[in-house]
């Protein structure tokens, strides 16, 4: 990992109150994050530390003067810790029935909730949304709040077919601070010829690739065996899978990607997931969006067990994509019991550590 994550600052919010906000808590953590402003990094990832309670204010009060590297011993409730939400948007106009989302909206919705930083993902591909949000005007907007969003940018693998300089477009998103490659939703298989050109240049530049894989875009077989095939060629990548194709694999007992049956009922044996999460360290889950709520909340002893288990390897995700959407994850807080350690891997330590 090469910049950290920026210190937390107080960009303008609005008053709405959101449903799912304990204001005292979110209160007090940014209060706790906006002490330490400009100390760098945020904290428990090894090699990158915050500032050290002596180099604070001397003159702030006592719990106003805790570092930034924070940890599960810094805190008494996991409301308490950062939160980092790798998987948000913004919309540059309306589609299906919902509001565009603007950058300030975005933050403003952060605030409400609790979410200390965002990457905020580019939709570049046709198939993605019906409306375009590309990747240089995903990094001009996050300029305006580079202290609490990091732009995630994408290639469609299509145009490499048709001589796009990939290489040179990529290295101009990185210039101007992109931090990962996504949202990967193109209208291809996984193991596209194109899509294993641009997993080399994010391999070579240290980038994680967060894609959706359904039935449409980043398609694979039942079982995901490209997925395999993926994950074992290009070690040096962090994949982290997101959407129904993904998520489905849950469950053993799988007999089709159609999302509109893909999540019922109780979990008898478990299935391509946890056994891909078990056998390779660079593969995450983002938690985000129907199909990841859908396929967590089917079963609570299942899900229990798979945060127990998979701690280290999964990523708080929403997947806000428009104005008031409801994000059920937040209720995994409440209803999962995990050590603190666990849930600082969830909320924030997993996906700092695989930034760019």
């Amino acid at each position: 990992m090469t910049d950290p994550l920026p210190a937390r600052s107080q960009p303008p919010s609005d008053d709405a109150s959101s449903p799912n906000d304990d204001s005292g808590v979110v209160a007090n953590r940014r209060r706790f994050l906006t002490a330490t402003a400009g100390a760098g990094v945020l904290g428990a990832v090894a090699g990158c530390t915050g500032i050290d309670s002596d180099e604070a204010d001397p003159d702030a009060p006592a719990d106003e003067t805790i570092s930034l590297d924070v940890g599960p011993d810094d805190v008494d409730d996991v409301d308490e810790l950062p939160l980092i939400d790798a998987h948000t948007h913004i919309m540059p106009l309306a589609a299906r029935g919902n509001d565009p989302l603007s950058v300030g909206q975005l933050v403003d919705w952060m605030d409400d909730n609790g979410v200390d930083y965002a990457a905020v993902q580019a939709l570049d591909s046709p198939e993605a949304y019906p409306v375009q949000a590309p990747s240089w005007w995903i990094i001009e907007e996050c300029e305006a709040y580079d202290d609490r969003l990091m732009p995630f940018v994408t290639i469609d693998p299509r145009t490499l077919h048709y001589g796009e300089d990939a290489t040179a477009v990529l290295d101009e998103h990185l210039d101007r601070g992109a931090r990962g490659f996504g949202e990967l939703k193109a209208g291809v298989e996984i193991d596209d010829e194109g899509a294993l050109d641009l997993y080399e240049l994010c391999a070579e530049r240290d980038l994680p690739v967060l894609y959706h894989t359904d039935e449409q875009a980043m398609t694979d077989e039942l079982g995901l065996p490209a997925h395999e095939a993926v994950f074992e060629s290009f070690p040096e990548v962090h994949f982290i899978a997101h959407a129904w194709g993904w998520w489905v694999h849950v469950d053993g007992d799988v007999e089709t990607t159609d999302r509109d049956r893909a999540h019922e009922g109780p979990i008898e044996s478990e299935g391509r997931v946890p056994e891909l999460l078990e056998a390779y360290d660079n593969v995450y889950a983002d938690i985000s969006a129907g199909a990841g709520w859908e396929a967590l909340s089917r079963d609570e002893e299942f899900t229990q067990e798979f945060f127990e288990t998979h701690h280290e390897q999964l990523v708080f995700g929403s997947d806000y994509l428009f104005p008031d959407q409801e994000i059920r994850q937040f209720q995994l807080f409440e209803t999962i019991d995990l050590d603190l350690g666990a849930w600082a891997d969830i909320r924030y330590r997993n996906f700092e550590s695989i930034l760019r």
